[in-house]
């Protein structure tokens, strides 16, 4: 039975919850697509979706983070009212309608950005999540791990105007990495960090063989 099951403490659903994480310039952006790919193969219907955003309102709220400054807690604040809108129209229904949902991010990024990265009080962190998503976690999670200086060398290679976040000094990008690898170190069994510092084909070989080997028959 899947953590999703066991965490909702429902009937089972048939649908599963898969993320990835990383930090900017991880490289997971161009794997989602190769999973997606691989579970509609298998003939799974998938949601595929993003935080910040997944919906209109998770959209505007998104540019709000990326773009504006704010106080820590605001900014934490926002991620998960993003978040509780994003399960109420898309998480929820999908999982529980059978589909598969594959997401560029989820709570572990709140932790390891706003808690690891700012010094967002973990106390607080954790009753954010407590409200928001009390029983649900991933099924899966694909933690892209690479130094910061290699991430940081790829955000710049892509030439697109860097937000908020990505305009953060290796020190911020050292502590979100040592924060989500904290946390995979929590949920072993949930979060399986992939090392990310290689060539895409074999990236997508390993990302593809922990699917295969944690999540379909």
């Amino acid at each position: 039975m899947n953590e999703n099951v066991l965490n909702r403490g429902e009937h089972p659903p048939c649908g599963r919850f898969i993320t990835f994480e990383g930090i900017d310039g991880a490289g997971k952006s161009s794997q989602i697509a190769a999973v997606a790919a691989l579970l509609r193969a298998r003939g799974i219907e998938v949601e595929q979706s993003r935080e910040p955003g997944g919906t209109p309102l998770g959209e505007s709220l998104r540019e709000l983070l990326l773009h504006q400054p704010m106080h820590l807690e605001t900014e934490a604040m926002l991620m998960f009212a993003a978040r509780r809108e994003h399960l109420a129209a898309r998480i929820e229904p999908a999982l529980a309608a059978g589909r598969w949902v594959v997401c560029d991010r989820f709570s572990d990024a709140t932790f390891a950005y706003q808690v690891g990265g700012r010094g967002l009080a973990r106390d607080k962190f954790e009753a954010l999540e407590a409200w928001v998503h009390p029983r649900l976690q991933p099924d899966l999670t694909l933690l892209f791990d690479l130094p910061p200086e290699t991430a940081a060398a790829r955000v710049a290679s892509a030439g697109a105007d860097p937000d908020r976040f990505e305009r953060e000094r290796r020190d911020f990008f050292v502590r979100v990495r040592e924060a989500y690898l904290e946390r995979a170190r929590l949920a072993p069994q949930r979060i399986r960090v992939v090392d990310a510092d290689r060539a895409p084909e074999a990236i997508r070989a390993d990302i593809e063989r922990v699917v295969r080997e944690t999540l379909l028959p």
